[in-house]
């Protein structure tokens, strides 16, 4: 085969995934699961052990056949080599973005109680992990064993996040300290990894364990975690220096593309020394977590985040043997490796919770708050599958772990959370706990009034950690101060203790004033009316397919109102009766919120009312005829003789603009708009609108 045919195979293969894990996503969203199983799912249903190996014209063995591509053991991957070139570069990608966003003064700021639970859960998991490898008869010390214990270390805090959020135990002393030992698992389970790869390397080159002593074992051990420590340090060391050198190059997006570009450097580095390229991305994330930019850049790729990632979720599904996921040995090493990995959560971070001021509730809570694994265990397992160390047995077994852990998770968390009583043995500021909601009416409101609040939290030295971007779920804290901030569509709500409540305000009041200050300015430097004359007198393009929306059943030739807004309830009603609207009051209200901000009354007797809302799904356009005129505000004093109402959907794409502009530009010719105004019938309105001239 060619390369242009392999291209050509592959531009169809990653077609096919992406709208199969939007699709999977979006199911199992519905039903309250994170999206990443779908996505994962999806890529178990179209891949070569099921759907994927249907032979149609022009693919013989299917449109994902089995892949040629051999792994280190000379075992051949489920999979093309290009398609896991591109699963690579997504899993750097997601641990560059995990590096960025890992709070390092919260690492600091809770380096006891975080760091103790977070150390107990990682080796409590470890150790077990390891030994449900030797259940299968495997020694210790074994490979699989190792990475079986490694890929039960990880916790998904994300989905942990949102059952805190949902129970409103966010800034609960569980809540805060399952965040703070979140970061200490990422951070000690990167440094496992390195570990592991590092004994791996010797024992895959040795005829075994038994030549390999303890203090070989250390040795190993103390070289990979030299790399790492090295390279971590130097990065935190000179992150404000490699910030300035990426800002020379001034455009927010020519610097986000450069610094992923280190993260592809220092991947490739950490891969020739033996150690996995998903350590360097982290570390390389990491360095850059401190810098003024990090946010910047976690924004500029959030692009190229929801392209790859989905698809590494998809290819790790497609990497699991259908056949073996279903056979006995793999569900009966399945089920005793994630009772492992659920057991080990509660014991290792539960027990030592205990020692650090929680009660048996409060342990239970931050075990089970610590069971979910996701992102990073899929990784490590798709690393262990392409260098032969696991087989297909036990990488179908790893998969039901991390299904099932995500699964159970947050059900067990909520009957936990739901118990009655404070989880700490000394009362908490969490028991007098108030929450403050504002809505906005607006979502780009909503979004301007969070992201400048988050700003001024920063500022006054709170460490601030975004838990669930999908979500809107934020964690600000400082000393005793613990806020848990959620924006969702118009509105954002925050939690804290009722003492702390006084500077919520304060602080919201704040970014409030300084917004509107900021919009006065824009008022005072912005003359709307000047701009509207511009507009009106211009010559400007009419776009036939943007006209089509003009529709006989939707124009009325005898408006009934006197008044702006009894017109404009009349449009509003057309548009009703002809099933256009999912909510008329909402358009109705969002047409008068535009009309008040600046009246849509043009010249020579036109208004366009206006508005986007979510009371419509898709856009529509109602025409109405008042031949004696009304009122409307217009720029030029005069009555208005024809309106023209468009409505869009406020968050769906839509030619709402074009179409305001296309229409300005019709009604510029006098002899249309009066041939218009006095049509005998509403197809002969539509007739002359859509085309956009008076044919006589």
């Amino acid at each position: 085969m060619n390369v242009t045919e392999v291209m050509a195979g592959l531009a169809l293969q990653i077609g096919v995934i992406l709208f199969a894990v939007r699709l999977g996503g979006r199911l199992v969203k519905k039903a309250g699961i994170p999206s990443v199983l779908g996505e994962m799912l999806a890529g178990v249903a179209i891949g070569p052990y099921a759907l994927g190996s249907i032979p149609f014209p022009g693919f013989p063995g299917g449109l994902f056949s089995l892949g040629e591509a051999l792994n280190e053991t000379g075992g051949a991957l489920a999979i093309s080599p290009e398609l896991y070139g591109f699963a690579s570069i997504a899993s750097i990608i997601l641990l560059f973005a995990s590096g960025l966003e890992t709070d390092l003064g919260l690492f600091l700021r809770y380096s006891v109680v975080g760091g103790i639970i977070g150390l107990g859960g990682v080796i409590v998991s470890f150790t077990l992990g390891a030994l449900s490898g030797v259940l299968l008869g495997l020694p210790l010390m074994d490979p699989r064993c190792l990475f079986l214990g490694i890929l039960s270390t990880a916790t998904s805090v994300g989905i942990t996040a949102r059952i805190l959020q949902d129970h409103k135990k966010m800034d609960s002393p569980e809540g805060v300290t399952i965040l703070a030992a979140a970061v200490f698992d990422d951070v000690l389970g990167i440094i496992a990894l390195a570990v592991v790869l590092g004994i791996v390397a010797v024992l895959t080159g040795s005829s075994g364990s038994e030549g390999l002593s303890a203090a070989g074992i250390l040795a190993i051990a103390g070289k990979a975690f030299g790399i790492w420590l090295g390279f971590t340090a130097l990065g935190l060391i000179f992150s404000k220096q490699l910030g300035n050198f990426l800002k020379l190059f001034k455009s927010s997006f020519d610097f986000s593309v450069l610094a992923l570009g280190i993260a592809l450097v220092l991947s490739g580095i950490f891969e020739k020394q033996g150690l996995a390229m998903i350590i360097g991305a982290y570390v390389s994330g990491l360095s850059l977590s401190k810098t003024d930019i990090a946010a910047v850049i976690l924004d500029r790729l959030r692009s190229l985040y929801e392209f790859f990632v989905p698809l590494f979720f998809a290819v790790m599904g497609m990497m699991v043997n259908v056949k073996e996921i279903v056979s006995p040995p793999v569900l009966i090493f399945g089920a005793v490796y994630t009772a492992l990995a659920v057991t080990s959560k509660i014991i290792g971070c539960g027990v030592p919770a205990l020692a650090l001021g929680f009660n048996g509730k409060g342990a239970l809570r931050i075990g089970a708050g610590m069971i979910p694994r996701g992102e990073v265990a899929l990784i490590i397992a798709g690393i262990g599958l392409a260098m032969g160390i696991l087989d297909n047995q036990i990488f179908a077994g790893v998969i039901l772990m991390t299904l099932v852990t995500t699964l159970v998770a947050p059900p067990l968390l909520s009957v936990f959370l739901k118990l009655s009583g404070s989880g700490a043995r000394k009362p908490s500021k969490d028991e007098n706990n108030v929450q403050s909601l504002w809505d906005f009416q607006s979502d780009e409101i909503s979004d301007l009034v969070t992201d400048r609040l988050l700003k001024d939290l920063r500022s006054e030295g709170f460490y601030v950690q975004t838990m669930n971007m999908d979500e809107g779920i934020s964690q600000a804290r400082k000393n005793d101060i613990s806020l848990s901030i959620t924006r969702r569509d118009n509105t954002l709500s925050i939690e804290t203790d009722s003492t702390d409540m006084p500077f919520v305000k304060t602080a919201v009041y704040e970014v409030l004033l300084h917004l509107s200050d900021t919009i006065e300015t824009l008022k005072s430097s912005f003359k709307a009316g000047e701009l509207k004359k511009e507009i009106a007198g211009l010559e400007g393009r009419t776009e036939v397919d943007v006209l089509s929306l003009i529709t006989p059943s939707q124009i009325i030739l005898d408006l009934k109102g006197e008044t702006k807004n009894q017109v404009i309830e009349e449009l509003v009603d057309l548009l009703a009766s002809r099933g256009k609207l999912a909510g008329r009051a909402q358009v109705l209200e969002a047409v008068l919120q535009r009309e008040a901000s600046m009246s849509t009354g043009m010249e020579h007797g036109i208004a366009l009312p206006h508005a986007k809302t979510d009371g419509v799904d898709e856009i529509c356009v109602a025409v109405g005829v008042k031949r004696k005129g009304v009122d409307f505000d217009s720029m030029d004093g005069e009555k208005s003789r024809l309106f023209i109402m468009v409505i869009s959907p406020r968050k769906v794409s839509g030619p709402h603009i074009q179409f305001l502009a296309a229409i300005s530009a019709v009604l510029r010719d006098e002899a249309l708009r009066e041939s218009v105004i006095a049509s005998d019938s509403r197809d002969e309105a539509a007739m002359l609108l859509r085309a956009g001239k008076d044919p006589r």
